[in-house]
């Protein structure tokens, strides 16, 4: 423990130094002195400061101190006279944990320093497995959050084999999530709900919208022409399988936020905000955001994208098809964002095109 004795007066310094040489003591005349030590020296633990000094008192000390950070790990005890009850009483108010009285009593301050110590450091023991805890927990969460990722990308390989979706499609759709998200949260309304961490699970979680399609028979999965509406109908199918297999670990799995939102994505991006969607029906904000949000960006994707049925189109074939399908197929909010910020939209496009 390092101590540091702060009085003008050299008679009670001395006998403070001499009770308590059996510390790292440090001492000072006055409150210059006083900081200028707790400046220099940075891992001073306690202090004990006289309230009546020239120059700067204590009462300019602890001011000094409150707010300041590089200062918040010192104990601080405060000297008093008998009768200076309202200095004891300020000098507490200020952040001084205890006081300590004049003429002093050597037996009474050697103990309320002893206990000091105890507590400060039993607070350095806490400090130190809360580090220790702390790096434990983020060194799980990173192996967890990585055993997730690779994970969905291994799901995501499933499609990439069978040559139905390409690993560009989900970059393209995963970075047009984040872009629409971020725009959207400068929106009023949307800005409490799109936090960071909600927009880093539609970020993780937009790449498993079609993991259901792997329940598809190939015949109509690959088919290069129009589906017959019995065709359609097992097409529908793959939100569902998708559903299905998210909640496979059962009720309490579902409970946790990023299935949650996996669910929102995989069972909701083929509702139509007119309520002409499937596989429920919904309508408008019946349909949960992240749903609504992937139904426009993979609708976008799509038809930017050459698939085994059509030829690709250009960005502005398909912003006039989004364009026409604003309060119909899709939440005209989400669109007049989508158009607002449709410049980058067409460079992640690019960007993950080129790199095909």
């Amino acid at each position: 423990m390092k101590l540091l004795i702060v009085d003008d007066s050299k008679t009670d310094s001395m006998m403070l130094s001499n009770m308590l040489k059996d510390y790292d003591l440090r001492t000072a005349a006055d409150g210059v002195e006083a900081m200028e030590a707790l400046s220099r020296e940075k891992d001073i633990d306690i202090m004990i400061l006289d309230i009546n000094m020239p120059r700067m008192n204590g009462f300019e000390v602890l001011e000094a101190i409150r707010n300041d950070p590089r200062y918040s790990g010192v104990t601080t005890l405060i000297l008093s006279n008998y009768d200076e009850i309202d200095n004891e009483i300020r000098g507490l108010e200020l952040g001084a944990v205890d006081y300590i009285r004049k003429p002093l009593n050597l037996r009474s301050l050697r103990k309320r320093i002893e206990l000091h110590t105890k507590l400060k450091n039993t607070q350095k023991t806490l400090e130190e497995n809360n580090f220790v805890l702390e790096n434990a927990v983020q060194a799980r969460t990173r192996e967890l959050n990585l055993t997730r990722d690779v994970t969905i990308q291994a799901l995501i390989g499933l499609l990439e084999i069978r040559d139905i979706e390409s690993s560009n499609h989900t970059r393209r759709t995963q970075w047009m999530m984040k872009a629409m998200c971020e725009h959207l949260r400068k929106k009023g309304s949307y800005g409490p709900i799109l936090t960071d961490a909600y927009i880093s699970e539609l970020f993780s979680t937009a790449p498993l919208h079609d993991i259901g399609k792997v329940g598809i028979p190939d015949h109509i999965l690959l088919k290069p022409g129009k589906l017959t509406p019995e065709e359609f109908e097992i097409m529908k199918k793959h939100t569902t399988y998708g559903v299905d297999a998210l909640k496979q670990a059962g009720y309490e799995s579902t409970k946790l936020s990023f299935i949650a939102t996996a669910l929102e994505i995989v069972g909701c991006h083929h509702e139509k905000f007119d309520g002409s969607g499937y596989p429920a029906g919904l309508s408008g904000k019946e349909i949960p955001l992240a749903g609504r949000l992937m139904a426009l960006i993979d609708v976008y994707d799509a038809l930017v994208s050459q698939r085994v049925y059509k030829p690709a189109f250009s960005h502005q074939e398909a912003m006039n098809i989004i364009g026409s399908e604003r309060g119909k197929h899709f939440d005209p909010e989400l669109v007049d964002v989508f158009f607002e910020i449709q410049d980058e939209i067409q460079a992640i496009t690019n960007r993950f095109t080129q790199t095909a």
